[in-house]
């Protein structure tokens, strides 16, 4: 009888684990072939596109790494991400705080208009945002950047940070305001350091979805010496455009640091989206 429960839950199982690699190779091939055809020359890339190198060409590599533009776009984007997800990430917590452990006229309203910036296209709000860095002399301002970005990620963040903040069992807080802590000496000293897996969701969020935007930056900075590297990319490949090995080398070190990134907070990233699912 076990063993036939076994059976049924494998044969429910097996669909999605078929989806999931389906779409893991979807994701993971792009990838493969841009490292691959980094280390090859033109004319093998042109030759056998899927195939390992007849001999490793690290030479496309090396060069984009000697390269003075490059490690200044990734400054620049490193400071970027960074700085969003700090201003993202300490304005959310704030407010979901707020939305999760004190009750007010209004609260609900409030946080569905947060909510509702979810369904609000970046690209309808670029021409506005362009007369509005402007009139604020924000333009080739990386606070333009900055500001702009945590704006538009203060709905997701909240979202997820109150619901975790709703699932801290209220006997705790209550405990704690006997012992004489205020609200926010227990915002800051309990509910912040139990939140680590949220934090550290919400921070992959920010730092990731920053690292790749291309459109904002791209109407915010006009100077070269602002250029993060997705426009980088973009010149990259405008300068370089027959020399595709080259280009596919540029991408893969560019993805790098937010890969890398990603991979050291994955297991952060599942319990956090998952916290607060059953509880508030």
């Amino acid at each position: 009888m076990n063993h036939g429960k076994a059976t049924r839950a494998r044969r429910t199982t097996l669909p999605l684990h078929l989806i999931a690699w389906i779409v893991g190779a979807f994701i993971l091939i792009p990838v493969v072939y841009a490292l691959l055809g980094g280390f090859k020359q033109n004319s093998e890339l042109s030759a056998n596109p899927f195939g390992l190198p007849e001999t490793w060409a690290t030479g496309n590599y090396t060069e984009v790494l000697a390269s003075g533009s490059f490690w200044l776009q990734m400054w620049n984007s490193t400071f970027i991400a960074v700085a969003t997800t700090v201003v993202t990430v300490a304005l959310s917590a704030l407010a979901a705080f707020v939305f999760a452990r004190f009750a007010f006229r209004g609260r609900e309203l409030y946080f569905t208009l947060f909510t509702a910036g979810l369904m609000f296209p970046f690209a309808v709000a670029i021409l506005p945002i362009f007369v509005l860095l402007r009139t604020l002399g924000l333009l080739d301002n990386p606070m333009g950047v900055i500001l702009t970005q945590a704006a538009f990620g203060l709905p997701l963040t909240i979202i997820i940070l109150r619901g975790f903040f709703r699932s801290i069992p209220g006997e705790l807080e209550e405990a704690a305001t006997i012992d004489g802590c205020t609200p926010f000496g227990f915002f800051w000293r309990i509910l912040l350091p139990m939140a680590r897996p949220a934090i550290a969701t919400v921070s992959v969020l920010a730092i990731v979805g920053s690292w790749n935007n291309f459109m904002l930056p791209l109407v915010v900075f006009s100077e070269e010496a602002s250029w993060t590297l997705p426009l980088g990319i973009q010149q990259f490949q405008g300068q370089y455009a027959s020399d595709t090995a080259r280009i596919l080398a540029y991408l893969v070190l560019a993805m790098v640091p937010a890969l890398g990134f990603y991979a050291v907070a994955e297991r952060h990233l599942v319990g956090g989206l998952t916290a607060g699912a059953t509880k508030g």
